[in-house]
């Protein structure tokens, strides 16, 4: 009687999920399909024009990204989910955020902390001539003499190589001594799986790496969201996959290629920077051990993006921590996924 009633979130039925993904696959940005995965809640603005997808751990409302709705209709969506976390005692958070909406989380009284930056390689420019690109031509011309081809395939024949895409994963994650992550990440699931194109590499014949192809609407952008190969595919095919990838968006008018988030990179470590900056560069230099930060921004980089930087809004103090850690509980699938792999 004295305090919040607990959030009960409920799932979301089959007219709001197919509502959902027409207004995802209508989105310029790939990020909009995350949600798809089948592991989030939905709230809809009163015409049901835009959502916000997100999901409640502890006391943190956390949102994923910002609100996948008009422009116009976004500042009302996020009152809305300030309203309904604030109803039930709970903190907002909106997670991976871009810097142009910045001020509707202000607004919100809520505090913009960096997260690390994206990269978005452009398209129209991505080329493997030059001396800048000589390694990725290597790498690409290597594997296509051994053999390695790219194909393209459409949702509907998904299914007749789940199986055999399953084991690959299989091999994948054990190969990596990890487990399937959520919530900002794709895992596999068929359902999943099966509402997009698969970029499958085959070696005569044989898939050894595959992808699902996420794609904008208006070709305003392409991305990968899942990706596994065998243990034994020839070293290099994740390059491989990526550059027959943007090759094909280029040739089908796609104006950029999303490459994902860096995380803790592009903070400033310098003595008057705040204490996030100097703590986010300290953990990007030296958390090697525990997450392949350095590793995967020098990934990144080789195939020329622009970087953009993403924003956690949320409320700070004493709450941040806290927040912090149901978010690495979401994604990691628990408390026990954020201490192993």
């Amino acid at each position: 009687l004295l305090r919040p009633s607990r959030a009960e979130p409920q799932p979301p039925d089959a007219d709001d999920l197919a509502h959902v993904r027409a207004l995802a696959t209508a989105s310029p940005s790939t990020n909009a399909q995350l949600s798809l995965l089948g592991d989030k809640v939905f709230l809809f603005n009163e015409d049901r024009t835009g959502f916000i997808m997100y999901r409640v751990e502890g006391r943190s409302w956390v949102a994923l990204g910002d609100p996948v709705a008009p422009a116009a209709e976004a500042r009302e969506l996020v009152w809305q989910f300030h309203e309904l976390s604030d109803q039930h005692g709970g903190w907002t958070v909106f997670y991976q955020v871009r810097p142009e909406n910045l001020p509707l989380y202000l607004d919100l009284g809520l505090s913009p902390l960096k997260l690390g930056e994206e990269a978005r390689v452009s398209l129209r420019e991505f080329t493997l001539e030059g001396g800048a690109r000589k390694g990725l031509r290597q790498a690409h011309h290597r594997l296509a003499r051994e053999g390695c081809v790219l194909g393209i395939l459409p949702p509907h024949a998904v299914s007749e190589v789940l199986s055999e895409l399953s084991t690959i994963s299989d091999a994948w994650l054990a190969e990596k001594r990890t487990r399937e992550k959520g919530f900002s990440l794709g895992f596999f699931d068929p359902a999943y799986l099966r509402q997009f194109p698969i970029a499958l590499v085959r070696r005569n014949e044989r898939i050894v790496a595959f992808a699902n192809v996420l794609l904008g609407s208006g070709k305003q952008e392409i991305s990968i969201d899942l990706m596994r190969y065998l243990p034994d595919a020839p070293p290099g095919v994740m390059d491989f996959l990526f550059i027959e990838l943007m090759l094909w968006g280029k040739a089908q008018g796609y104006q950029w290629f999303n490459l994902g988030m860096a995380p803790m990179s592009g903070f400033e470590d310098r003595a008057l920077a705040p204490l996030w900056s100097r703590l986010g560069a300290f953990v990007f230099r030296y958390g090697e051990h525990f997450y392949n930060f350095q590793g995967l921004r020098q990934y990144k980089e080789k195939f020329g993006p622009v970087w953009e930087p993403r924003y956690l809004a949320s409320p700070g103090g004493f709450a941040l921590p806290m927040i912090v850690s149901n978010i690495a509980s979401l994604i990691s699938g628990g408390l026990r996924g954020i201490v192993t792999k």
